[in-house]
């Protein structure tokens, strides 16, 4: 069976690896499956009770949910009929979804939730084309998914069929709106012939199969996450939805999966947790557990440490890492992340542990995966996104921007032909916005983003990322954001670790009742004074940091000041710490 339109997936499973746990949920402290049978009998159901309900070809439809299996359902359902997805973050602002309605002209919307559900109720009047609202979840004074089902019953399996046959692999199958760091988001368009391209190209570099399993918890409406989870189906890989971001290290434990997808962030927070832990312990096992992460750090396998490194790395492995790897299910074989750089030494320590840190690359536009570091070592450098995927061309610009050219790069962008010729010229290469380059002639390495570039006022370019990543993995540093455009120098705001600053007073004799005061006392100043001037010396002059602010309360995408794929919205915080920022200029 050829695969031709994403909805050919459900079908391509179960007549090449007919799973009994496709999909599974946790529902009252239980693991509940669904088979790929009763999966496709409940994608068919939402098909015919859309076209009962009048849903013809275009009309768009959101979800807003958490990662559950009628997430799916839906998803297969809507593009059955011809009609466009058009997923959106349960996190994003009433006014992003008042203008991403709007401009898709969304027609029908599926909720999980009764806080989800009162959000669409508080902005429906300004969406005249929205008609329907159903919820997953039992909400007082919604229509239930439950009731939408039963017009399957008054559905055409025969017009349905017709319908199937007619979609190509050239129509769209769904509308992406990129959060964007500026401005109101683009509908990205994919058609079925884009992310089938990418997730086709993708499979022979997963160290999964059939007889394997993956918790999934980033928000299947992120592109990276859709197309993974097509790629789950496709190949027979049993899909775990992790209850919620609080429960992953439980369901990790309960699941015992050999794959995850995971945001960098995501990884860091996991580490913190497994190093408070660490700094908890006393004595002997403190001495090992810490030894044992020195090792971590200096893993690289583009030399060789020599034999008795390897010795001791053996025995941190069976001393120290298996406790990490029991905690993370055991079974764990690597972590795929992408969205945003990962930090060289997360990376090393992780893939010391024997859990590979497969460092991916891509955007929305891209269906997404571009690139992407490989199970096997040989063609993983970290640092660097990997090889790129088969299929896919890419190549360097004069200005050392990445330009991308393929199967998967997408239709354009929805209504907006001006935008899409900015970002594709006429030979079809995309323009990322990424500047980067080569090592070795064959894995790519991001340097920066190129609308995040600045030039201070004495003509010198800064990148912030690479300084902002290698800050971060200062324990006590949780998130950084280096300024300093048109000014003499760069300067940063840093937000401390909160958890790690309070163990570090406590054991300097600090007193404290909050992260405010502690940032306040002069100690705490001078200590974070040294860890700038130690990690200055990392970078050249006109890029070492002069001045900074320490700020006392974590950026969040509640507070609009990070996207929902957690990059940092430069413009929203520089405005936002105006004050601070000027200070630090005002002083010389």
């Amino acid at each position: 069976m050829e695969l031709k339109r994403i909805f050919d997936i459900p079908d391509y499973q179960k007549k090449n690896y007919p799973k009994s746990d496709a999909l599974n949920e946790k529902i009252n402290g239980k693991w509940i499956s669904h088979s790929i049978d009763e999966c496709i009998d409940n994608i068919n159901k939402v098909s015919l009770a859309l076209l009962a309900s009048g849903i013809k070809k275009d009309d768009k439809i959101s979800i807003i949910s958490n990662n559950r299996p009628e997430w799916n359902f839906v998803d297969f359902g809507i593009m059955q009929v011809g009609a466009v997805n058009v997923p959106v973050y349960p996190t994003s602002a009433e006014e992003d979804y008042v203008f991403i309605f709007n401009d898709a002209e969304v027609k029908m919307v599926f909720v999980s939730s009764e806080e989800l559900f009162q959000k669409i109720q508080n902005i429906k009047s300004r969406i005249p084309s929205l008609k329907e609202v159903f919820t997953f979840n039992k909400v007082k004074g919604a229509s239930h998914f439950s009731e939408f089902m039963e017009r399957s019953q008054n559905g055409s399996v025969t017009e349905l069929e017709k319908i199937k046959n007619s979609i190509s692999s050239d129509d769209v199958s769904t509308i992406i709106y990129t959060s964007g760091t500026t401005g109101f988001p683009k509908g990205v368009m994919l058609s079925h012939a884009n992310i089938l391209a990418d997730l086709i190209a993708a499979k022979p570099l997963m160290p999964v199969g059939e007889k394997d399993c993956a918790l999934s918890f980033l928000p299947l409406n992120h592109s990276f996450e859709k197309m993974i989870s097509y790629l789950y189906l496709c190949y027979g890989v049993s899909i775990f939805y992790a209850e919620s971001m609080d429960t992953i290290g439980d369901n990790l434990r309960e699941v015992k999966p050999q794959m995850m997808t995971c945001v960098p962030r995501l990884l860091e927070k996991v580490y913190e947790r497994i190093l408070s832990k660490g700094q908890e312990q006393t004595g002997i096992k403190r001495a090992l557990f810490f030894w044992a992460l020195s090792l971590g750090e200096r893993w690289d396998n583009q030399k060789s440490n020599g034999i008795f490194y390897t010795i001791q790395l053996a025995i941190a492995n069976k001393l120290v890492f298996s406790k990490w790897r029991a905690a993370l299910g055991g079974k764990l074989k690597c972590v795929v992340t992408g969205a945003a750089p990962m930090q060289q030494k997360l990376s090393r320590i992780f893939t010391s542990a024997h859990i590979v840190i497969m460092e991916g690359y891509g955007l929305t536009e891209t269906s997404p995966a571009i690139s992407v570091s490989r199970y096997n070592l040989d063609e993983n450098i970290i640092g660097c996104v990997g090889p790129v995927i088969p299929g896919v061309e890419v190549k360097i610009a004069e200005d050392g921007e990445i330009l991308c050219r393929g199967a998967i790069v997408m239709k354009g962008y929805y209504k907006r032909p001006d935008l899409t010729a900015e970002v594709i010229d006429k030979d079809g290469w995309l323009h990322t916005g990424d500047i980067g380059e080569m090592v070795q002639n064959k894995f790519l390495k991001i340097t920066d983003r190129k609308k995040e570039l600045f030039k201070t006022s004495g003509g010198k370019y800064v990148a912030p990322q690479p300084i902002e990543n290698k800050f971060k993995e200062e324990l006590l540093i949780e998130q950084m954001m280096v300024v300093g455009a048109s000014r003499k120098f760069p300067a940063a705001l840093i937000v401390p670790s909160a958890n790690n600053l309070k163990v570090w007073c406590t054991q300097h004799g600090i007193n404290f009742t909050n992260t405010s005061e502690m940032i306040r006392n002069e100690a705490v100043k001078k200590k974070f004074e040294l860890l700038v001037e130690e990690n200055n010396k990392l970078f050249g002059h006109s890029e070492q940091i002069k001045k900074f602010t320490l700020v006392p309360n974590e950026w969040t995408i509640a507070d609009g000041e990070l996207t929902p794929t957690l990059k940092l919205k430069r413009k929203i915080i520089e405005k936002k710490f105006e004050k601070e920022i000027e200070a630090m200029y005002a002083e010389n």
